[in-house]
């Protein structure tokens, strides 16, 4: 490899970034990142990083705010010490969902938080699967967001008989993905329709498709308190379909989430690690972690030698 590439990570995600810098064939960069007695978060970097090109791993899923600060901190301590390139490596990017106002008087905090890892001085961002690919446009910066489509196709290819496989979306807005992998897949396509008939009442799941026999697979972009897949999942079943799994890029499983897929007819849900799944995996058995570390680390390395990364997006 080429000098002067760092690779640094924050609290959020040490062991993604263990398997990056492995995939890099570097070692992980040294740094300090804890906390005083009064909660405040202390950064300190044991290396020098005068003129390199470091990138900087960090997650911001839970907890959302601490993450996000670590980040701004680890950046602000790069800067002083003369870094001469930050990029910051966001697997998930959180507040996603809050790109836009959905009623009056509240932020656009996707957009603020945009707004802040601009104003400490981050020179460029890459992230994955973006929940609104518009969000690139909140930054004054570049902003590579790849698609971890590859590494779940690779998986559902070998794992499941895509000749009696459905790709299902869990709503209207899925659906260009859903088609996406369908057509890679050479599968059928179901969606599935959710409206609450009349105030109070319980959400209606219709099923758009032929999913009768067949091993139905919900794909999403995220999974988060699981109650829209694990319902959605019911009605599939309803509708004669043979299987059910579950796919995603971002698992965030947050709430009733893992109960909630533990008593569903859900029979796996496969996602990658952009958040750190450790602790949730032994609690639930049906989840299958795939690892993006290779595709960061490509990516990493394309950047660092200033060679194209377009065809990653795939």
């Amino acid at each position: 490899m080429p000098q002067g590439l760092k690779l640094i990570t924050g609290s959020a995600h040490t062991e993604l970034a263990k398997e990056v810098a492995a995939c890099l064939g570097i070692h992980l960069g040294d740094a300090t990142v804890t906390n005083f007695s009064d909660g405040e978060i202390l950064v300190r970097l044991n290396e020098n990083v005068r003129g390199s090109d470091v990138f900087v791993l960090q997650p911001t899923s839970m907890p959302v705010n601490d993450n996000i600060m670590e980040l701004l901190l680890i950046t602000d301590a790069l800067k002083r010490a003369s870094a001469g390139r930050i990029t910051a490596v966001i697997p998930y990017y959180g507040y996603a969902r809050q790109d836009r106002k959905v009623q009056p008087r509240v932020p656009i905090s996707a957009k603020m938080v945009a707004d802040l890892i601009t104003a400490v001085g981050i020179n460029r961002v890459l992230t994955v699967d973006l929940h609104a690919g518009q969000i690139q446009g909140f930054f004054n910066i570049p902003v590579d967001n790849l698609y971890a489509s590859p590494i779940l196709l690779d998986y559902i290819k070998k794992k499941y008989d895509t000749d009696h496989l459905v790709i299902v979306s869990p709503d209207a807005g899925g659906v260009e993905r859903a088609r996406a992998f369908a057509k890679r897949l050479q599968s059928s396509i179901a969606i599935i329709d959710k409206r609450r008939e009349k105030v109070n009442e319980c959400e209606v799941m219709n099923v758009i498709g032929d999913v009768a026999g067949k091993d139905a697979l919900i794909l999403d972009d995220m999974v988060d308190t699981a109650g829209t897949m694990t319902q959605a999942a019911a009605a599939l079943k309803e509708k004669g379909a043979r299987n059910v799994s579950a796919a995603c890029t971002h698992a965030v499983l947050s709430g009733a989430a893992l109960e909630r897929i533990n008593n569903s007819v859900i029979g796996e849900v496969i996602a990658t690690n952009t958040i750190p799944l450790d602790d949730k995996k032994e609690q639930l058995k049906k989840l299958t972690v795939l690892s993006i570390a290779p595709l960061l680390g490509e990516a990493i390395k394309r950047i660092h030698e200033e060679s194209s990364i377009s065809s990653l997006f795939v």
